[in-house]
């Protein structure tokens, strides 16, 4: 049987962020990064990310729904009540963007719910979410609901694996699936290799940086060479994206990968 290679990728829009944001898919290929993610491109030029993507010869792995207003609190809809609307505006926009680039996953954004609202956004979720899944069949493209942790991110929907992972059973769409944040887990449940052991079949992406900077996976708290090796002996298929802000500029930074590349 063939080995799977385990495959690194950058999201720039934390890492190489002293430069442009279009020379940041050259200097991330240059590193050694075969594939790259963002959060939020849809301000910029969709032909001049593709061509430098083409240039560079990288893959866009990874990006995000709309997050709205972040002066407002804003921060993603899919389990907004009464912005269902913004949620699906936005999802049609990332989804286009995706099948441009060869996209592969989209980070459904769920949103900022006040205690109060926490029922109705469990229904505003699942009729979102239900509604994506079918709008993102015929693409190819698999939506990702990210657990983010409480101390970043106060009253964020969804903040455990656990729970995300409940959720997706009950949708029972396999076209949704877990992003399996490193950094976000630990802070909120720790036990990351039982952890993902457990929740494998629902994991549609990685990604890391080290607790509690969330700098270079080099630092902090997380056995990274163990949770790579890990994920290769599994024969991941996909790519493990470095999420961080780096300690000074990127590239200076980046000797964990070869320290900690899997055998």
């Amino acid at each position: 049987m063939t080995a799977i290679p385990f495959r690194w990728s950058a999201n720039i829009s934390m890492m190489f962020a002293e430069l442009p944001f279009l020379d940041r898919i050259g200097a991330a290929a240059r590193a050694g990064f075969p594939a790259a993610e963002c959060h939020f491109p849809f301000d910029l030029d969709r032909s001049a990310v593709l061509a430098r993507l083409d240039e560079a010869g990288v893959v866009m792995n990874g990006l995000n729904t709309p997050p709205g207003d972040s002066a407002r609190g804003e921060f993603g809809f899919a389990a907004v009540p009464g912005r269902e609307a913004d949620f699906r505006r936005g999802l049609e926009l990332a989804l286009d963007w995706a099948v441009t680039l060869g996209v592969k996953t989209i980070h459904c954004m769920c949103g900022v719910v006040d205690p109060e609202q926490r029922a109705q956004a469990r229904e505003t979720f699942f009729r979102n979410m239900l509604w994506a899944s079918d709008q993102a069949r015929h693409t190819g493209v698999d939506l990702l609901i990210e657990p983010i942790n409480r101390y970043d991110r106060p009253n964020w929907f969804v903040s455990r694996s656990d729970d995300v992972v409940a959720l997706l059973e009950e949708l029972g769409r396999d076209n949704i699936r877990l992003m399996f944040d490193f950094y976000h887990i630990q802070i909120m449940e720790g036990d990351l290799l039982r952890r993902m052991e457990q929740h494998w079949k629902h994991i549609g992406h990685f990604q890391f940086a080290s607790v509690p900077r969330r700098a270079e996976p080099d630092e902090g708290e997380i056995n990274y060479a163990n949770i790579f090796a890990a994920i290769a002996g599994r024969g991941w298929p996909g790519w493990v994206a470095a999420e961080y802000r780096p300690r000074a500029a990127t590239a200076d930074g980046l000797g964990w990968m070869r320290s900690m590349r899997p055998a």
